[in-house]
Formats: structure tokens, sequence, C-alpha cells
């Protein structure tokens, strides 16, 4: 029987209901924060309060939290239990509290049970995280860029950020990032009678094809298309990843393959680590090669992870565009010095009889492409290490945080920490914004904070493709746009630009970076948004002659438009497989904590 002695190492009753505790506490904090469910407060003591959830006359929750700013809730995960037979007992499900909420929330059937295989698949890779031999939060900042992302624990926010819908247990095993195993890509040719390449200027295919593959590849893999009796020049030789060409690629791509437009030529030598995204891979043979990312077509945080024809296309150009604004700005390019791997190249191959289709369900048309980033090794200078900011909400088996290692290796107080962070971070992402209406998604992810002696000391911001949005103002500064570009990125109204940075970074990561620093007494809930809001009016004060902007992108409203991730799921969305990809939900109002420091 395969797997018998991982499962029995893994699931195993005391390590599945802790996973099942701390997931109810998760799921309360967030469908609080998305106004889904209304607990009642039945007792306060200090900062503390005790909340009630009435699911029928016969069973009730009960738990403690500490209200947040931002209307947030840090709910204890110990705390939680459920009024059974007339008897307060431990919680132990966490799908027993969603066929719970059901009635309350308003899901349908169908919904909550494509969620439960969701929940089910996260609990199961929490199990295993909570079993392998983790590194503590003092060994792991020691640690490089690439080996911490396989120690993260998934999505801040979103309750089912382990689904992987697609993946078998044989697959989580093998391409996980948490189980940090390497894996070799497999390479295709392509006719470029139906694919296309893309490249930043200057850049061929054939160069490109030289840095990633050696020569005893590159001509092994020739002598596959000449034993065909096909021309290698009407070929292009693209990475793809083993899961897609066994579940995707052969059954979709069948006629494709019979007919010699796809030709398999065998697996690369080099070894690569799968990231946090899973279909976004380093190279660990040599650290200088791109970084590689391929299409997934697994249903994993709201959306499919393929990679999406037209922005696939585009993708060199934004890049193009992006460093165009870095290399005449010498705020960006030589104080904030911020760097920006950039999607250098990539090869998009659509499907001739999906994209017949009107209204094809988004997944069928980004099955088979590749976008290739420059290695943020290549910009780190000496005695400079990189994290993503995912890193910094990791809290080690011993409950000790890894921003808490940080702090006291670095030799500064949190204050002083925070405050250098909180300028290296914020500094360049206001710049883009105001000054050129662009705008990054800066989470966890595609942020990457790049330390020197633990210290914060300068920013990247990587996958443009996706998360580089502009302003719909008819600023000067994007006048130079083509229309090519306009149609594929992402144009918003003011407070829609400015969201990207609320929600992406301080309601998605801030939020919690600043719960835990008061949990641990290292720095209070209020000093931590005092001293943001401090930043961006440091920034502002530095810059007056943007002033009319500070007021169209206005960080210090009272409330702002509440985006909801786990809510598009649940209520609005659903698993419908529509033409286009789910955005968050919008409901309501969040209060602004950074409202009370404004200057106006």
């Amino acid at each position: 029987m395969r797997f018998k002695n991982e499962i029995n190492a893994v699931l195993e009753k005391e390590k599945w209901q802790l996973v099942n505790k701390r997931l109810v506490g998760k799921m309360l904090s967030e469908y609080m924060y998305e106004d889904m469910i209304h607990p009642e407060i039945v007792e306060t003591i200090g900062k503390q309060s005790t909340y009630e959830l009435t699911i029928s006359s016969m069973k009730r929750y009960r738990f403690s939290a500490i209200p947040r700013l931002f209307d947030s809730f840090d709910v204890q995960p110990d705390s939680i239990q459920v009024l059974k037979d007339k008897e307060w007992v431990a919680v132990t499900s966490a799908i027993e509290l969603l066929l719970d909420l059901k009635p309350l929330i308003g899901m349908t059937s169908e919904t909550t049970a494509h969620l439960t295989k969701e929940l089910n698949h996260t609990l199961l890779a929490d199990a295993h995280i909570l079993t392998k031999d983790s590194k503590t939060s003092d060994e792991l900042i020691h640690e490089d860029y690439r080996f911490i992302e396989g120690e993260m624990t998934g999505h801040p926010w979103i309750t089912y950020n382990k689904g992987r819908i697609g993946f078998g247990y044989d697959d989580y095993l093998d391409y996980a990032p948490e189980n940090q195993r390497d894996v070799k890509l497999s390479w295709i040719a392509v006719h470029n009678s139906r694919a296309s390449f893309q490249a930043v200027e200057g850049k061929a295919v054939e160069e490109l094809l030289e840095g990633e593959l050696d020569a005893v590849t590159r001509q092994r893999f020739e002598q596959v298309l000449t034993e065909k009796g096909l021309n290698r020049t009407d070929y292009f030789f693209m990475p793809i990843h083993e899961w897609q060409w066994k579940n995707v690629i052969i059954q979709n791509f069948a006629e494709d393959l019979a007919i010699g437009n796809i030709v398999a030529l065998g697996d690369g030598d080099d070894s690569y680590l799968p990231q946090q995204s899973i279909r976004t891979f380093v190279n660990q043979s040599d650290h200088n090669k791109h970084h590689v990312k391929l299409p997934m077509s697994i249903l994993n945080t709201l959306v499919y992870r393929g990679l999406p024809s037209e922005r696939t296309q585009i993708a060199p150009q934004i890049t193009e565009f992006i460093k165009g604004i870095h290399a005449q700005d010498s705020f960006l390019k030589e104080e904030c010095r911020v760097i920006l791997p950039g999607e250098i190249a990539s090869i998009d191959y659509g499907h001739k009889y999906y994209e017949a289709l009107n209204h094809a369900p988004y997944q069928y048309l980004e099955m088979l492409g590749v976008i290739w980033r420059e290695s943020i090794y290549t910009y780190l200078e000496d005695g400079e290490q990189a994290i993503t900011l995912a890193a910094l909400l990791h809290v080690d088996k011993n409950g000790k945080p890894f921003v808490e290692s940080l702090i006291e290796e670095s030799g500064l107080t949190a204050e002083k920490w925070m405050a250098q962070f909180f300028e290296v971070v914020m500094n360049p992402l206001l710049h883009f914004m105001y000054q050129y209406g662009t705008v990054f998604s800066p989470h966890g992810q595609n942020t990457i904070l790049v330390l020197k002696g633990h210290h914060p000391h300068r920013l990247a911001v990587k996958d443009f493709v996706d998360d580089v949005n502009i302003s719909d103002q008819s600023f000067q500064e994007l006048s130079g746009l083509s229309d090519e570009l306009k149609a594929v990125l992402r144009s918003e109204p003011p407070e829609g630009l400015t969201q990207f940075i609320f929600t992406g970074l301080f309601i998605c990561h801030l939020r919690y970076l600043s719960s835990i620093l008061d949990s641990k007494e290292l720095l209070g809930e209020t000093e931590f948004w005092r001293m943001l809001a401090e930043s961006i009016q440091n920034y502002q004060s530095r810059f007056p002659e943007l002033k009319e902007r500070y007021e169209l992108f206005d960080f210090f409203k009272p409330e702002l438009t509440k985006l909801c991730l786990n809510r598009n799921r649940m209520v609005d969305y659903g698993y419908a497989e529509g033409d286009d990809r789910p955005h968050a939900s919008e409901f309501g109002k969040v209060t602004n904590a950074l409202a009370q420091f404004s200057l106006v």
C-alpha cells in the first residue's frame, strides 16, 4: 500500500485536532472581519473579550479574542469551545464549524461541499507542516531565500490556503513547496506557427536558451527533432512542469502532439525548488539562472494557477515599462535602490479550439506557456539577504516569531527596526503610485525585503505581469503607454488604485505583523500604525509638488471599501467557472486606523 508510512506518521489524533483548532481560530477571525458572522460579546476583561456565536438553540461556539484595529480580531485558538449536549467541549473540527455556518452565511450546498474539500486539503498540509522537522526562527533567519520559502504555511487571510484542487497525494508530496523537494523541469519543442516568443529588447530566443540549457542538453533535444525529420529552426524550446504535462498537456493537446506541433524532448539537467506560489521555481543548480514561472492548472486560493495568454505575451513589455520608470528616476534608482527582477522573456501557446469558444472558462486559455524572470540573486550585493514579506509573519513551533529573531539579531529596538522597515518598503511603492500612477500589489509573496546585518535595507518587487495596475486618470506620465499595454494592464479609479497598497499590504500583511508584535510586547498596535502613517507623511513632505495626488490617492480616509477574499469564494463567486478570474469581493467599509493620524 502506497503512503502507509506517511499517513501513519502524519495523521495522528492529537496533531489532527491541533491543526483543526488553529484553522477554526483563523476561520472565526477572518469571517468576523468579512462580516459573515456576528458573535456577541458576553464578557470583557482588559483587552480581551469572550464571544459566543449561536448556531441553534442547542449549539453555540464560545471563544476569546482581542479586537484589533481595522475591525479585525485576534481569536485565541486554545479558548475555542463548542456547546454539545449541554456541555462545553474543546473544538476539534473545522469542517463541523463550516457546516454549522452554512445557513448563517448563506452558502449553497455545492459551495460548501467544494470548500470542505479545500479545507481538508489544507488541514492535511497543515498536519504535514506540523510533523516536519522545521527550523526554529533563530535558525531560519540565517537560511537562504529559497529555503525560507519552504517553511511558510500559506496565505495569512484565506482560510482554504492550501486547497490545491487537482493534486493527488503523490503530487502533494512531490510538488508542494513546504515539502522542499527538488524537481527537474521537462522540456518540449513548440512549432513557431502556433507559439509566440516575446522578450525585452535585445534578448534573442537562442541567447536565452543558451543561458538556460548547456550545450550537451541542447544537442540532445535537437537530436529528438532530427530523428523525427523536423526542422530545428521551426521550433521554440520551452520548459513545462511534470504535473501539467501528465494531467493537462497530453490530454488537451493530443492533436498538437500527433501532428508534430508539440514534441516531447525530455527532462533538463538542472534542479529547481518550488516557491510559495507553487508554479514559480528557483534554479538550484545555478542561482543566477532565471526563475521560471509555469502554468499549473490547479485551483488554489481563488484561481486556477495558469498563465493567461494575453499577460504572458505582454510580460516583457510590462517589464520594460517598469524598468523604464526606474531608469530615469533618481529617487528610485539611487536613493531607494529598489530592485525590480523583470520578466524578461516568455513563450505562449494557445489552444485553438478553446480559444474559438466565446466565454470559455478562463482556465482553458491558460494551459501552456512560460515566463522567465530575472533571479533575485543576480541583484544581491555582499552582505545582503533576501526574504519575502511573508516570512515576517512566520511563527515557529516554539511560538517564536521570525521577526522577533530578526530584531534581536539586528541589535536594534523594535521601534527602530520597524522605522527602517517602513521607510524601505513604503518609499518606492508610494513613489511609483503618486509620481507615475502605477501600483504593484505588494502582498507577502510579491514583495521581497532585502536585509543587511538583519536590518531592513532595500526593497524588491516582482510579478509585474499579474500585479501591476495603472491609474485611470489622465496622467502625463502614463500618456506614452501603448494601446497594447493599456488593454492588458488593469486600469483603476483613485480608491481602486489605493486599494492595492491598502488591502494588499496593510490588510493582507501588516495587520498580522502588528498583531504579532503587539502580542509579544515588542511594539504596541497603535504605535505600529502611527509609525506607518508617519512614513507616508514623511514621503509626502519630501515631494510637496504632488499634493493633489496625495488627496487623490488618500490613505487617511476614515473608511475605505472592505475587500473580502473568503467571502468571494463562500458567497459571491462560489465555484463557478466563468470566463474571467474572480477578484476580491467588495462588502461594506473598513474603519481605517490611519485616519486618526491624519495631519489634515
